[in-house]
């Protein structure tokens, strides 16, 4: 079974490294946080770029055979010059969520939300906008989703939440989108939150359009029981505290390294 390396800025890209889980149990992956680094979302491309490359030199140098680029906003900018980069396939999680979003749609009218990096990068405009020419997309940026998700703050009854997630969201429902990508790893904790807000639309989560993709690409082996195991650039404990929240399952273990 292929080795799958999965990096993010921090823990949001385990909603990905999930997806992927519940596709290919079989999977051996190998995920590295760069918690030390976080957020990429408020900093420059050439920034995110050169973290990119730093975080993927990391992975390959411990034998990966694919590469995928859980964070939004390192996909929207790095994606070039991971390829360049890297011998093995790289596939981040814009495309696979701008394909799966067009399909749903069934006015064109496509709402797209994330952090200001992803949003100003337009990356998610242009995919969308490639895969179905005259395309409208309505971007918003909502930063503050993603200290609710580290926070375990996600509960749509949740009187804070729901006062957030409606300050964010009411113009892009008036913009009278049917499909909504959230454009952030974070988001899908919030995604009762986000559904509630906007009924009737329908929500792309991108960790699961790109875990469709990658087990397209590599095929399930039934035979194998599959291995993760975890880096981060910062103190494990931080990054253990929260982590089984976000992947679902128990996450015991994650090794420090410096990138």
């Amino acid at each position: 079974m292929s080795r799958i390396g999965i990096f993010d800025s921090g823990v949001g890209g385990l909603t990905v490294h999930r997806a992927i889980l519940d596709a290919l149990p079989s999977a051996d992956t190998l995920y590295l946080g760069d918690t030390a680094r976080v957020p990429y979302g408020n900093k420059s491309a050439e920034t995110v770029t050169q973290y990119a490359l730093r975080n993927a030199r990391v992975l390959a140098r411990r034998g990966i055979d694919f590469l995928v680029v859980a964070c939004n906003t390192a996909s929207a900018v790095a994606l070039p010059a991971l390829r360049d980069e890297l011998s093995v396939p790289v596939l981040g999680v814009v495309e696979p969520g701008a394909r799966v979003a067009v399909r749903a749609s069934r006015t064109g009218r496509i709402g797209v939300i994330g952090t200001q990096g992803t949003v100003s990068s337009g990356a998610y405009q242009a995919a969308i906008r490639r895969a179905r020419e005259g395309a409208e997309v309505v971007a918003h940026a909502c930063p503050l989703f993603v200290p609710l998700a580290e926070e375990g703050w996600t509960d749509p009854e949740d009187e804070v939440v729901r006062g957030v997630v409606h300050r964010y969201l009411a113009p892009v429902r008036d913009e009278g989108v049917d499909t909504l990508v959230l454009g952030c790893t974070h988001y899908p904790l919030l995604k009762s939150a986000i559904a509630r807000e906007v009924p009737g639309v329908v929500l792309v989560d991108s960790a699961e359009a790109i875990a469709a993709e990658v087990r397209a690409r590599l095929g399930e082996d039934p035979g194998h029981a599959g291995r993760a195991e975890f880096l981060v650039t910062d103190l494990p404990e931080k990054f253990l505290a929260v982590a089984s929240r976000f992947l679902g399952r128990a996450v015991t273990a994650a090794e420090h390294v410096d990138v």
